[in-house]
C-alpha cells in the first residue's frame, strides 16, 4: 500500500467508488452525479489547505484519504473501493496519511452503523468524543453519528 498525490486520472475511479450503493449506505452519503462530483473535486484540489492522497494497492488506485478544515476543526476522511474492503487497506492508508497531517487534534465523523470505519479509526488512535444526531446526506432520514478525535 502506498500514498501519492491525487492526479486527474484518479477521478474517474473515485467517481465509481462513490457510486457504490453499499458504500453509500455505510457512509450515509449520497452519490454525486459526474458534474457534481467533478465540481466537488475541483474545489478540493484547488484549496491549498486541503491535503489529499490517492491510495494505491499493488500499483492500482484503491481509494483516497483527505483532510480539510471545517468550522475551525481539522477533519479527516477516506473512501476505499469496496473491492478492497476487509484487507486492512483503510487502516494502513489512514495510518500512513496521519504522518502527512501533523496538526492535532483531528476529527472524523462516522455513521454509528459503520462499524468497520469506526474500527479503522480506533486502530489509528482515534477515540469517540461525541454522539450528535446528523441528517444523512443520503436522504432525509436522520442517522446516528460518532465524532472521533485524535489528540496526539
Amino acid at each position: 500500500m502506498q500514498l501519492r498525490d491525487v492526479t486527474e486520472s484518479d477521478l474517474p475511479i473515485f467517481f465509481e467508488h462513490q457510486r457504490d450503493p453499499d458504500a453509500n449506505h455505510m457512509a450515509a452519503f449520497a452519490a454525486r452525479d459526474w458534474d457534481g462530483f467533478i465540481g466537488h473535486w475541483t474545489k478540493i484540489l484547488g484549496d491549498e489547505t486541503v491535503i489529499t492522497k490517492t491510495v494505491l494497492l499493488d500499483g492500482q488506485v484503491a481509494g483516497n484519504v483527505v483532510s480539510w478544515e471545517q468550522a475551525g476543526e481539522r477533519e479527516v476522511g477516506y473512501w476505499i473501493g469496496r473491492e478492497h474492503w476487509g484487507k486492512g487497506v483503510a487502516t494502513r492508508a489512514l495510518a500512513t496519511f496521519l504522518g502527512h497531517v501533523t496538526g492535532r487534534p483531528l476529527h472524523a465523523h462516522v455513521a454509528k452503523h459503520n462499524i468497520a470505519s469506526i474500527r479503522v479509526l480506533e486502530k489509528c488512535g482515534f477515540t469517540i468524543s461525541g454522539e450528535p444526531r446528523a441528517s444523512s446526506a443520503a436522504g432525509n432520514e436522520e442517522v446516528g453519528e460518532f465524532i472521533l478525535v485524535l489528540d496526539a
